[in-house]
C-alpha cells in the first residue's frame, strides 16, 4: 500500500472510531451527557415553540399548538437504526396515554418522501414533521451538542423542559420521563 492511501486509510479508521465512540456514548451511558442550565433550557424551550416546520402534507405546523400537552419531541431519521427500533414504542403509547394529554411530535431529519413512507409503514399515530439539517441547529439548543440521532426531548404541560434522552429509548425509560408529568 502506497504511503498516501495508508494516511488515508488512518484518516477514515480514526473518523469512524471517532462517530461510533459518540454514538456508543450516548447509548450505553444512558444520555446523561446532555445536561442543559436552566438559562439554556428556557432558550432552548422558547426555541422549540417558536419553530414551524412542514407536516408530511407540506403544510407548515407551528410548535407552539401543542404547548399546554405533555409533550415528546423526538428528532429521527428514516435510515437511524435506533430511531427504528423506538418509534413502535411511541406509537403504542400515544395510544393509551394520548387522552391523558401526552402528545408525540416526531422530527424526521431526512426526505419527505421517505418520512412519509416510513410513517405509513410504523402506522405512527402522532404528527410528524419534517426538518433538514438546520434543525440539528434547533436540538443542540435543546442539549443535543453531538447531534446525535434518535434525541428526544420532553415537555410539561408549561412548555418546561422536563427531560432530555441522547440515543434510543425503551418503554421502561419512557415511562419513568412521561407519566408523572400527566
Amino acid at each position: 500500500m502506497t504511503k498516501p492511501k495508508q494516511i488515508a486509510l488512518y484518516i477514515v479508521v480514526a473518523a469512524v472510531a471517532l462517530a461510533a465512540g459518540f454514538l456508543g456514548r450516548s447509548v450505553f451511558v444512558g444520555g446523561n451527557g446532555n445536561a442543559l442550565t436552566a438559562e439554556a433550557a428556557q432558550k432552548g424551550a422558547a426555541a422549540i415553540f417558536a419553530t414551524s416546520l412542514p407536516d408530511l402534507e407540506n403544510k407548515p405546523q407551528a410548535m407552539s399548538q401543542w404547548r399546554g400537552k405533555v409533550l415528546v419531541v423526538n428528532f429521527w431519521a428514516t435510515w437511524c437504526a435506533p430511531c427504528r427500533k423506538e418509534i413502535p414504542e411511541f406509537v403504542q403509547m400515544q395510544k393509551t396515554l394520548g387522552g391523558q394529554g401526552l402528545l408525540f411530535v416526531g422530527i424526521a431529519l431526512d426526505q419527505p418522501v421517505k418520512v412519509a413512507a416510513f410513517a405509513k409503514e410504523m402506522g405512527i399515530n402522532y404528527p410528524v414533521l419534517v426538518g433538514g439539517w438546520e434543525t440539528l441547529e434547533l436540538a443542540k439548543g435543546l442539549g443535543n451538542a453531538q447531534s446525535v440521532l434518535p434525541f428526544t426531548v420532553v415537555f410539561d404541560k408549561s412548555g418546561n423542559i422536563s427531560a432530555t434522552h441522547l440515543g434510543g429509548l425503551n418503554q421502561t425509560q419512557l415511562d419513568a420521563m412521561v407519566k408523572p408529568l400527566l
